[in-house]
């Protein structure tokens, strides 16, 4: 597997982002079409993200990204939005597993959320954490994604992983 690089512009968010912020619980029993959940990001609480957001951003936040319900529609409605990765100072546990079970990178970083600004173009060599914000050519830590995720992550999710592994079309 050749090393992932991804590069786009951060979309910042503070701490305690819950599920119903990211995905309204509203369209839980409206739609299971991941193109259709990717029209609703974040529009109850940051309405101007959908006319401000950019696919490819990279999501920065705080702590405890991701809390709430364990709905799995937060991380499948990032990722088909066209978010690339999301760093934060910690997460909940459940969408943590969501985001990988979609092939969403997530990564922790401690400092990301003081030394990165909303607007600032981020580098993200995904094996080994290294972040690089383009604006202060500083260069930040993450964790390192372990490779077995990263191969979770490079075949685009839990699901395409295991029809990989097993064979199946």
């Amino acid at each position: 597997m050749k090393a992932v690089m991804i590069a786009g512009r951060v979309y910042k968010f503070g701490d305690d982002i819950n599920t119903d912020i990211i995905y309204p619980g509203k369209y839980l029993s409206i739609t299971t079409d991941r193109e259709e959940m990717a029209k609703h990001c974040f529009e109850v609480v940051y309405p101007d993200f959908m006319k401000t957001a950019s696919k490819g951003m990279i999501i920065v936040a705080g702590r405890n990204f991701g809390c709430g319900s364990s709905r799995e529609q937060a991380a499948t409605c990032l990722k088909y939005f066209g978010v690339a990765a999301v760093i934060a100072v910690s997460y909940a546990r459940i969408f943590y597993r969501n985001a990988i079970n979609v092939g969403l990178p997530v990564l922790v970083s401690q400092e990301s959320n003081v030394r990165i600004e909303h607007g600032d173009m981020i580098e993200i060599e995904l094996e080994t954490g290294t972040v690089l914000n383009t604006r202060t050519k500083e260069p930040l830590q993450a964790t390192r994604i372990p490779p077995f995720i990263m191969q979770i992550i490079h075949d685009g999710g839990l699901i395409p992983h295991l029809r990989n592994k097993l064979g199946i079309k």
